[in-house]
């Protein structure tokens, strides 16, 4: 099975941005949707982005729309979530997930999860 790999996390001031990648160097990622999740303190665990095993289909959380884009290199066998404009609402752990062929909204339809990355905005 897969063994998915978060990077990417770290501090940042609200208005700055991260990159995020999720990765598997042993196993492709053709095939499967890949979602991105956060989990902050105290709430559920929400869908962030999602883009389907295609590439050609791309899904947003409304919180992250227009600031947040997921995308794939398909010759480092990564996808990426580049967070820009953060705000410290968006201080949670991300995970990305994945599963076979298209995106779901809900949490239990996706087979394999990544550890976690922390994500913190503050000042």
């Amino acid at each position: 099975q897969l063994q998915l790999v978060e990077s990417g996390g770290g501090l940042v001031q609200p208005g700055g941005s991260l990159r995020l990648s999720c990765a598997d160097s042993r196993f492709t990622l053709d095939g499967y949707a890949i979602g991105w999740f956060r989990q902050a303190p105290g709430k559920e665990r929400e869908g962030v982005s999602c883009i389907s095993s295609s590439g050609g289909t791309t899904n947003y959380a409304d919180s992250v729309k227009g600031r947040f884009t997921i995308s794939t290199d398909n010759a480092k066998n990564t996808v990426y979530l580049q967070m820009n404009s953060l705000k410290a609402e968006d201080t949670a752990v991300y995970y990305c997930a994945a599963r076979l062929s298209g995106c779901s909204d809900y949490i239990i339809a996706y087979k394999y999860w990544g550890q976690g990355t922390q994500v913190t905005v503050s000042s």
